[in-house]
């Protein structure tokens, strides 16, 4: 919006960035062992599967502006009103379920969030931040410093094969998402 792309570029060089912001930023967590491998490989094969439909949808979406723009501003609703919620203090996170970051989660439940996050990373081309952290830990529990952690990693195969996708398709400003990736790296 700020620097005038178009909202098909705009996605698509957001994600292909989204590469290195998760791998400078989950390398950190990765040697502090703030990760649930469980979690990680749920959400990240589903996500993967999810992130390849969602990049297929995006392509239906590509001439629909104003929906594309609907839809961002859907997958920062949940979110965006948990949050504002929380920090009026009007409800406070669950605690994790067991020990360590072990949350005890459903299998079948996690398997669809993955799933979700993926198709909004393929539609919207945004970090799984947004949603993964919330929803990781309002709707399962997790506590903040394994979130971090496993939403980082979990995103390193969405970002990459959805950033990939968004390239061959056409839809990334290479030099910005190269700017863009170099400044996380630095910021990360």
């Amino acid at each position: 919006f700020w620097f005038g792309y178009s909202v098909p570029i705009a996605v698509g060089t957001t994600l292909f960035a989204v590469i290195f912001t998760t791998l400078s930023r989950a390398y950190g967590h990765l040697i502090r062992k703030n990760l649930n491998k469980s979690l990680f490989l749920w959400i990240g094969v589903m996500g993967t599967i999810g992130v390849i439909v969602g990049s297929w949808v995006f392509t239906l979406l590509v001439s629909q502006v104003a929906l594309l723009n609907f839809i961002l501003g859907l997958a920062f609703l949940f979110p965006a009103i948990r949050m504002i919620v929380e920090g009026l203090g009007r409800t406070h996170a669950k605690k994790a379920q067991g020990e360590g970051g072990q949350a005890k989660i459903s299998k079948p439940l996690l398997s669809l969030f993955g799933f979700v996050i993926g198709i909004l990373t393929g539609i919207a081309g945004l970090g799984g931040g947004y949603a993964l952290v919330p929803g990781l830990i309002y709707l399962f529990g997790t506590p903040v410093y394994i979130t971090m952690g496993t939403s980082l990693a979990s995103m390193i195969p969405l970002a990459t094969i959805g950033g990939g996708i968004k390239l061959a398709q056409g839809y990334v400003a290479i030099n910005t998402g190269l700017i863009l990736g170099i400044g996380t790296v630095i910021g990360a």
